[in-house]
């Protein structure tokens, strides 16, 4: 029960990133880059406090953390630009499909055994993000133009967590990669922040943004993670997007459509039989050991 408790807050505090994005970005409290640029300096500090709580050594590889950073700043300026106007369960549904959608493609590219499961499972997650954004009737369900912002968003994190799947000190090297992403960042804010918007209500949002369901969300996840079988670690994060649609519909107003629904529906079962059909599996195995956690 302690187990669950723990993973189910983690993945509220994942779909809390993108509730308080919405709520600063596309309510005009703060201007989208300087928003992430807040985010990723409030994040950078509660990280780096943890590690040094707990003695972890915050020496990495100068390469490596060009290359993290990078990918970072991808994803925030992604992420916090499309949110002046998707809305936050739509934002979060795109970003996690292209996300777990990107690194399934990018195993198979690299020389991963695929079953033809995972790749319907795929083809399926595909086509459910097609329906929330395609357009019909010379009317998109979403804005195209940030649903391609969000999906970059979606490959600079996928690029991120790729790069970090060798890290062997997880929290320290994310702390490191979000003090090199808020270097970056700060071109970013001058080449995308055409306004400069910052008030009050805005600033206490990215603070807990980057504090709070980023730095100690992140820092969760990884006390929890060594204790979940792969299936069932991958398996749970599809919750996030569910947790981000229901949230952004009670505080924001959005709208759950019959689009969204369907679409929703087929990303999220289109990524769980990918991760659920992978060659050798067991899914009965996989969720045992998460029971006996």
């Amino acid at each position: 029960m302690r187990l669950f408790l723990l993973v189910s807050l983690t993945m509220v505090a994942f779909a809390a990133n993108s509730i308080l994005g919405r709520m600063a970005i596309g309510a005009g409290h703060m201007e989208a880059t300087s928003f992430g640029l807040l985010r990723l300096f409030s994040g950078a500090v509660t990280l780096t406090v943890l590690c040094l709580l707990s003695k972890l050594s915050l020496r990495r590889d100068l390469r490596q953390t060009l290359w993290g950073g990078l990918a970072l700043t991808v994803y925030i300026i992604g992420f916090s630009v499309a949110y002046k106007d998707l809305d936050a369960g739509l934002g979060a549904l795109i970003l996690f499909g292209v996300v777990q959608v990107s690194m399934f493609l990018w195993g198979a590219l690299r020389g991963s055994a695929v079953s033809l499961g995972q790749i319907s499972g795929a083809v399926i997650a595909l086509a459910g993000l097609a329906v929330v954004v395609w357009p019909t009737d010379g009317a998109s369900a979403a804005p195209l133009g940030a649903s391609l912002l969000m999906a970059l968003g979606g490959l600079g994190w996928a690029g991120y967590s790729l790069l970090g799947r060798r890290a062997k000190a997880p929290l320290a090297a994310t702390a490191v990669n979000f003090a090199a992403a808020t270097v970056m960042m700060v071109p970013g804010v001058m080449i995308f922040g055409a306004e400069i918007v910052v008030s009050p209500t805005g600033v206490i949002l990215a603070i807990l943004s980057g504090a709070v369901t980023s730095g100690l969300g992140y820092a969760l996840w990884y006390y929890v993670l060594p204790q979940l079988a792969p299936a069932v670690a991958a398996t749970v994060q599809l919750s996030v997007p569910v947790i981000a649609i229901l949230a952004g519909a009670a505080l924001l107003g959005e709208v759950i459509g019959l689009r969204l629904t369907i679409g929703s529906v087929a990303v999220l079962g289109g990524i769980a039989v990918v991760v659920l059909s992978a060659p050798g599996r067991n899914l009965r195995g996989a969720l045992g050991s998460a029971k006996n956690n």
